[in-house]
């Protein structure tokens, strides 16, 4: 049985039993074959194909270069296996693979490993679904055929590059939860080669580099953090991750923060919770020293004025030098003198 072997991430590869599939250096051709393997559960009409990649053409236009980019992608699968019966089916309206064709394609594992992990945090993986989320983001060589710019190709890369990074968050979060910072370090460092600017990820970085003892390099990963946003968007560090390269320089960072946080909220990442946390519990510090402080000036106060209460008055009358006369000295219990007038 044929089958056909087709990698979409990085750069277009095809392979029919294991041997790579030439006649394909058309880039219409590389698109029909990519559309048709996308959609191959369905077919699909010769008018929608023609419109999608000949938009800029007429109809009459359209539908000829169809027929002579479908010629071509014909010779080149049949060129490579000499099937008894096409591996294309068409007729004067639909096209689409024979449905007996056996097709590896790595999208499809991709987003089976994303659909069968995407209600679970990292913390809840099991070693199964961890060894399947590693699998899949080994499959991502690069984004979504790369050097394409059509507007549906942009639309499919972004999406796909958005659940690259959810699984590299859940396997991140599954390491540090076991406390293996090594692994969680390279997935981080995964994450920042296909999005620089992602502060998350490097407050992740940050606090891996502290379970592993290397506070050097945890304090450098946020000057980085700094140098990138600033570069890539143009802003500062949020709060929570100034606070954390805070702790971490004053050397008063627990290890084991965020590591046995579990989430209540599905969705959300065990390591945001912690940031949260993390960020309450300095503001909860900053508010009991505000209010130890507040507590120290009001007892100061009430001394000066006590003070200023018990002082002699200074403006009472002068002996002849000039000096200010003493008061009268009284015994226990005398009534005071009566005011001059």
């Amino acid at each position: 049985m044929t089958s056909l072997h087709v990698s979409l991430f990085g750069r277009l590869h095809c392979e029919v039993d294991g041997r790579e599939l030439v006649g394909l250096e058309a880039r219409k051709v590389q698109e029909l074959l990519v559309h048709l393997l996308l959609h191959r559960a369905h077919p699909y009409t010769r008018e929608a194909l023609a419109t999608l990649l000949w938009a800029e053409r007429n109809d009459a236009q359209a539908r000829k270069y169809l027929r002579q980019t479908l010629w071509q992608l014909q010779r080149a699968l049949d060129a490579a296996c000499h099937p008894t019966t096409p591996l294309l089916r068409a007729d004067a309206d639909w096209l689409e693979f024979d449905p007996t064709l056996t097709v590896w394609l790595d999208v499809d594992q991709f987003e089976h490993a994303y659909t069968a992990t995407r209600q679970l945090d990292g913390h809840e993986l099991t070693s199964a679904q961890a060894e399947l989320l590693c699998d899949a983001v080994q499959l991502y060589q690069g984004d979504l055929l790369e050097g394409w710019y059509q507007d549906w190709c942009i639309t499919a890369r972004e999406r796909y590059q958005q659940m690259y990074l959810s699984m590299l968050d859940k396997l991140t979060a599954w390491a540090e939860q076991r406390g293996d910072s090594e692994v969680g370090i390279h997935y981080c460092e995964l994450s920042l080669r296909c999005d620089p600017a992602r502060e998350r990820t490097h407050r992740r970085l940050m606090r891996l580099h502290c379970m592993a003892g290397n506070r050097t390099a945890a304090l450098r990963q946020y000057e980085s953090c700094v140098e990138m946003l600033r570069r890539e968007l143009g802003v500062e560090p949020a709060r929570s991750t100034q606070l954390l390269y805070a702790q971490i320089r004053s050397d008063h960072y627990d290890t084991r923060e965020g590591v046995s946080i579990v989430s209540p909220m599905p969705g959300v990442e065990v390591n945001e919770l912690a940031d949260v946390l993390a960020h309450l519990g300095q503001l909860q510090i900053i508010l009991l020293q505000t209010l130890e402080q507040v507590r120290q000036d009001m007892a100061r106060v009430e001394a000066a004025l006590q003070r200023q209460t018990l002082m002699p008055n200074l403006t009472a009358p002068e002996n002849g030098d000039g000096a200010p006369l003493a008061p009268p000295l009284l015994a226990p219990g005398s009534p005071l003198p009566p005011r001059r007038t």
